[in-house]
């Protein structure tokens, strides 16, 4: 059951998956969001690792959702999907607008800053701390069958659907 008193994680209403392990050595599971990952101090998406995904994993999507952003509906920082199963991590940058840390024939949607890219964080000051979540979902399928112009909510909805598994790491940033 969500917490009521903030905001739902992103997969808090999808079906249970079998969870796996997501890892980055660029940010902490529960620690502070580093500087690089900020919009206005690096914009630089983080390197993530998963393993342990289900053996009928055909692909991977990669987003990075903040629940706690005054929207009504969260922000959408970063959306990649299609992303090939032989593919078990991304570098520092992937996310970056050129597409060079991603792998041939992966999918770079637009976020709710209405880039193709990862956005950094960036809450409101005096917001309070904010949860960026970082989800890694194994999709039983090579495609999800939408493109680049696809919303956010969207091919989340279409993963909550296609998933075989799903590995979370989550960091806090706070605009004081």
């Amino acid at each position: 059951m969500p917490d009521v008193t903030r905001p739902p994680l992103p997969h808090d209403f999808q079906r249970p998956v079998p969870s796996f392990t997501v890892t980055s050595t660029d940010l902490t599971d529960g620690g502070v969001l580093p500087t690089a990952q900020v919009l206005d101090g690096g914009n630089t998406s983080p390197q993530l690792s998963w393993s342990g995904f289900p053996p009928e994993t055909q692909s991977f999507a990669v987003a990075c959702f903040d629940p706690d952003a005054p929207s009504g509906s969260g922000w959408w920082h970063w959306v990649v999907f299609d992303i090939p199963a032989s593919v078990t991590s991304l570098p520092t940058g992937a996310g970056n607008g050129d597409f060079a840390g991603l792998p041939a024939g992966a999918v770079q949607a637009r976020n709710d800053y209405g880039m193709k890219d990862f956005g950094g964080a960036a809450p409101p000051t005096g917001h309070g701390p904010h949860r960026y979540v970082f989800s890694v979902t194994a999709v039983g399928s090579e495609k999800l069958g939408l493109d680049e112009d696809a919303s956010a909510a969207a091919i989340g909805a279409t993963l909550g659907f296609k998933a075989v598994g799903r590995g979370t790491i989550m960091a806090t940033y706070e605009n004081k």
